[in-house]
């Protein structure tokens, strides 16, 4: 009976003892959140609840194996603990992870909520981004390392390897020049404030709002909900629009070709009546301009402004849409025409030397016989010389 309640005992206990800390824990932070509403840290902590519970579950099952005096647990104590200490050592990388994450989104969170100008924002968001994949990348390396470690068998060669490590991180380094450029990229783009996320950017001649910053790609969302995922390197090699560095203000232009006779003025003033209805106008400038002339059409441009650049495009297609509509309805004159007609025929005693008929055989030979050579126009030369 014995043998059997320990057991029992043994693992019942840990798992009472690992829920009641997790429950403790829970309770602490969720009052600490409610008398802190000026930072949301406690709030983010509570998501560490189910990686702490796996931590401290792991440890007491590590420390106390072995008194469940089960003849299979004696007789496999060595791999048990050898698999206990790798969990625990994953979990403990699970847990590090999250409070570095919760941590991480406070300080942000508390950033965005003190700071007025989006573009900052937006810097410090893709900075924090790849902060935090660098710390995942950090731990999730020093916790396999240290899993390895815990294998005899490679603490033995460890010795060995160091010696080599230079001759290898060298071929590494060799193999890995477009892995590592990027990853450089990476740093300059988070740091160096060349693109963040959220901007609106061109590249290869495709517009897009920039989705997703990593160490070695970036993803840009594109107008029709396509991806285009580029290396970072690209950003520091080769030269890209962005719309929204200084400012996500723009401004936008609408060409029109008409015809000579286009009212101008009234144009100014429908342009003025069509962006005084328009919701996506900001109102800060417009203007209504003839900028060339052609012998058949006028080219009149429109500028108009909005906040950021999906307004401006919204801005553009009504004023390009109304404008043409009005111009149809009030004054089609206005509207480019192209002049066509029916071809003539061409009369007989206007058709060339070309399209004249042959010479019968009989006119070829009475030239040949006159003397004159059928290759050329020029008579033979007679007498001397």
């Amino acid at each position: 009976m014995d043998s059997a309640l320990r057991p029992l005992l043994v693992v019942g206990g840990s798992v009472l003892l690992t829920l009641v800390a997790g429950w403790a824990a829970d309770v602490l932070l969720r009052r600490a959140d409610a008398h802190r509403h000026d930072t949301p840290l406690w709030g983010l902590l509570r998501r560490c609840r189910l990686p702490l519970q796996a931590v401290l579950l792991t440890s007491v099952l590590r420390g106390t194996y072995r008194e469940t005096r089960w003849r299979t647990v004696e007789d496999h104590a060595a791999g048990i603990g050898q698999f206990l200490s790798l969990v625990l050592i994953g979990s403990g990388a699970w847990l590090v992870t999250r409070i570095a994450a919760a941590v991480v989104e406070s300080s942000f969170a508390r950033y965005a909520s003190s700071t007025r100008d989006p573009a900052r924002v937006r810097r410090v968001r893709t900075q924090v981004t790849l902060i935090m994949r660098i710390v995942t990348a950090v731990v999730a390396v020093v916790a396999v390392a240290a899993m390895l470690l815990t294998f005899p068998a490679l603490r033995t060669v460890g010795t060995s390897m160091l010696a080599s490590a230079g001759i290898i991180g060298i071929v590494a380094g060799i193999a890995a020049q477009s892995t590592l450029g990027n990853l450089f990229a990476g740093f300059q783009i988070a740091f160096g404030d060349m693109v963040r996320l959220g901007d609106t950017v061109v590249v290869d001649g495709e517009w897009g709002v920039v989705e997703e910053v990593t160490l070695t790609f970036l993803a840009v969302r594109t107008w029709d909900e396509r991806r285009i995922t580029m290396p970072v390197s690209y950003f520091t090699s080769k030269p890209f629009e962005n719309w929204s560095r200084g400012g996500a203000q723009m401004t936008g232009t609408v060409f029109l070709h008409l015809n000579h006779s286009a009212p101008v003025a009234l144009m100014r003033d429908k342009l003025k009546e069509i962006l005084a209805e328009c919701p996506s106008w900001d109102g800060r400038d417009w203007s209504l301009a003839v900028t060339d002339t052609t012998p058949s059409t006028i080219q009149v441009r429109a500028v108009v402004t909005a906040k950021d650049a999906d307004d401006v495009w919204t801005v553009r297609c009504t004023v390009r849409e109304q404008l043409v509509a009005w111009l149809a309805e009030e004054h089609p004159h206005a509207l480019p025409r192209v002049a066509v007609s029916d071809a003539a025929p061409v009369p007989r005693d206007s058709r060339s030397r070309f399209d004249a008929p042959p010479p019968r055989a009989a006119e070829v030979h009475s030239n040949n016989a006159a003397g004159y050579r059928t290759d050329g126009d020029e008579p033979p030369r007679t007498g001397r010389g």
